[in-house]
C-alpha cells in the first residue's frame, strides 16, 4: 500500500511539473526586432522593451552617468547593411552593440564592438567604435514602453530616436550612396538594356546634370512609348530647365497616355503641372 501511495504522489508532482512547463506568460520586457530599409540596404535593430510600471525611470531605475544596455534582458544590437556615418565618423557595415550613458540634459550614445553588454561591469571603453553626445528632449506626454524608432528617413539619412517615459534623444545617421549609385549608372549605361528612366530620375532628384537627365528621359520614352510616368517626369525636367513649351507638350502627352491607361491620378498631376507653367 505504501508503495502504491508513493507512486501516486510521484505521478501527481510529475503532472504539476509538466503543467507548469506548458504555461506561457507574456514577457515582462518583450523583445522587438526592427528592420528599416536605408541607403542601398537596411539597418536592423534588436532590443527588449521595458515598461515604466509606475517607476521613476531616468535618474533612479536608470542611473545618470552609468552605462545602460539601452533596453532590457539581452544586449541591444544594431546592424548596418551599408557603411554609415555617426557623429562625423564612418562606421563599416556590420553588427554592433548599442549602449548609452543617460544624463539629465545630455546622453552619450555608444556604438561598440561588444555584442554582449548587459551591465556596466561588462563594458570596455576600448571597444568603442564611436561616441556621440546628444541633447535630451522633454516629451509633452509619458510613453509607457521603451521604444527605438527610425524617423525622417531619406535616401541618405535618418534619425534613430530613443523614447521612454518623458524623455527622447535622437541620433542622426548618414550614409554616402552617391558614389555607389553613380558607379552603377556608369556600368549600366554600357549594357544593352539600359535603365534610362531610373538613371534620369536619380540625376533629376539629386541636382545633377539636368540636360543629361533630359537626354535619358527621351531615351526612356523611346524604350516605352506608352509610359505616361516617363513623359510626366520628362515634363518636370523640362520645366526645371526653363523649357516651358516643351514641358507643356510632354505633360499633355503624359495626360493622354494616362487617360488611355485609366490612371486618373497621373492625368491630374499632368494638368496641375501645366497650370503652373501658364
Amino acid at each position: 500500500m505504501k508503495r502504491i501511495f508513493g507512486l501516486v504522489v510521484l505521478a501527481f508532482f510529475i503532472y504539476l511539473d509538466s503543467s507548469s512547463q506548458q504555461l506561457k506568460m507574456p514577457a515582462p520586457s518583450p523583445p522587438q526586432f526592427v528592420k528599416q530599409d536605408f541607403g542601398l540596404s537596411s539597418i536592423e535593430l534588436s532590443y527588449s522593451r521595458p515598461g515604466v510600471k509606475s517607476r521613476q525611470i531616468f535618474g533612479d531605475l536608470i542611473p545618470y552617468g552609468k552605462v545602460w544596455r539601452t533596453g532590457a534582458n539581452n544586449a541591444t544590437t544594431i546592424t548596418f547593411g551599408d557603411d554609415v556615418i555617426i557623429g562625423g565618423k564612418k562606421i563599416a557595415a556590420g553588427k554592433y552593440g548599442l549602449l548609452t550613458i543617460p544624463g539629465a540634459s545630455e546622453w552619450i550614445v555608444i556604438i561598440t564592438k561588444q555584442l554582449d553588454v548587459t551591465n556596466s561591469g561588462q563594458y570596455k571603453q576600448d571597444q568603442d567604435v564611436v561616441r556621440v553626445t546628444v541633447s535630451v528632449t522633454d516629451l509633452p506626454f509619458a510613453l509607457e514602453t521603451f521604444s527605438i524608432l527610425f524617423n525622417n528617413v531619406t535616401n541618405n539619412s535618418c534619425d534613430l530616436d530613443l523614447l521612454w517615459d518623458k524623455t527622447m534623444v535622437t541620433v542622426p545617421i548618414k550614409t554616402d550612396i552617391d558614389a555607389n549609385i553613380m558607379s552603377q549608372i556608369d556600368e549600366a549605361m554600357n549594357k544593352d538594356n539600359r535603365p534610362y528612366f531610373n538613371a534620369a530620375m536619380y540625376y533629376f532628384d539629386n541636382g545633377k546634370d539636368l540636360n543629361k537627365a533630359l537626354e535619358w528621359f527621351n531615351k526612356a520614352g523611346e524604350q516605352n512609348p506608352k509610359a505616361y510616368f516617363v513623359f510626366y517626369q520628362k515634363a518636370r525636367c523640362q520645366a526645371k530647365l526653363g523649357k516651358k513649351q516643351d514641358a507643356i507638350a510632354s505633360a499633355q502627352k503624359s495626360i493622354q497616355l494616362a487617360k488611355e491607361a485609366g490612371n486618373a491620378d497621373y492625368a491630374a498631376m499632368g494638368e496641375k503641372l501645366i497650370a503652373t507653367l501658364k
